[in-house]
């Protein structure tokens, strides 16, 4: 079943605006430290921590605690600190990712977002994606609308169906694998046009696709729950779909762990992805 399909999550003004309030302060703590000299620490599986995830962090995490004191907040930078028996025990909690893109923004090409998912049973019900630089915003609801903000603008946004031909490909700009590139050699040699690819960071891949400038986000390889929840959400608001190898929509808080598996995030839910993935 898609997300499409799933009953709709009524989201209160006071609800969405609070979490877009919440993660524009976060977005304006990561930017005072982007716009000036960090250092770059290592967290024991190797991945960058600087300042401004931190300082994310805390903001998001004090937030949420005023806006929802009665939901759970489990970040990137305090899961170790939650045991899996006591967070699998929670019904809601905010899955959040206060610097999605380190790697990018230890780079400084700006493809870095601020993530927060609310999820009721394994299911991500309300999210949202921030670009600190240009400040755009996506934000969408389970059986709802997806929409971009900029500034005060907002509009409603859906994945384009059919896709563009060529299909636009999205691919990690830190991340790269053989079956990555033997599923593009398939989806290019079988699309109608071919494929276009385009690099770019965090979890702006599935925004992108949920306004329709792209088509498509193979990824073969670990990410963390915190990585993908939001953008999930937004995306099936836009009509599209985060799938697993089995063609199952990504669910969390579900295991011991928070590692996700492989995944297909498209707009187009008609797309011949399973013979480009199976060869």
């Amino acid at each position: 079943m898609s997300a499409a399909a799933a009953p709709a999550f009524v989201a209160d003004s006071a609800l969405v605006e609070g979490a877009i309030a919440i993660a524009r302060a976060a977005a304006a703590a990561i930017l005072e430290i982007y716009d000036g000299e960090f250092e770059v620490e290592r967290k024991a599986d190797a991945s960058p921590l600087t300042a401004a995830d931190m300082a994310a962090h805390h903001v998001i995490v004090d937030g949420l605690a005023r806006l929802t004191p009665d939901i759970p907040v489990l970040s990137e930078e305090s899961a170790h600190e939650v045991d899996a028996a006591q967070r699998r025990g929670w019904d809601r909690l905010w899955l959040v990712d206060p610097l999605d893109g380190t790697r990018e923004f230890v780079k400084r090409n700006g493809e870095f977002s601020v993530n927060l998912a609310l999820i009721e049973r394994g299911e991500p019900v309300f999210g949202v994606v921030l670009a600190p630089v240009g400040g755009a915003l996506w934000h969408g609801a389970r059986g709802g609308h997806a929409y971009r903000r900029d500034g005060d603008v907002e509009r409603r946004v859906q994945a384009q169906v059919p896709p563009a031909q060529p299909l636009r490909v999205a691919a990690s700009r830190s991340h790269h694998s053989q079956r990555s590139d033997e599923f593009l050699a398939r989806a290019h040699r079988e699309a109608a046009g071919g494929i276009a690819m385009v690099s770019l960071g965090s979890s702006l891949k599935f925004c992108r696709i949920a306004e329709g400038s792209l088509d498509l986000y193979p990824r073969f390889g670990p990410t963390s729950e915190w990585d993908t929840a939001a953008g999930q959400c937004v995306l099936e608001a836009a009509g599209g779909a985060v799938l697993d190898p089995r063609g199952r929509p990504f669910r969390y808080n579900q295991r011991d762990g928070l590692l996700n598996g492989d995944f297909i995030a498209l707009g187009d839910l008609s797309l011949p992805w399973r013979a480009w993935q199976d060869g």
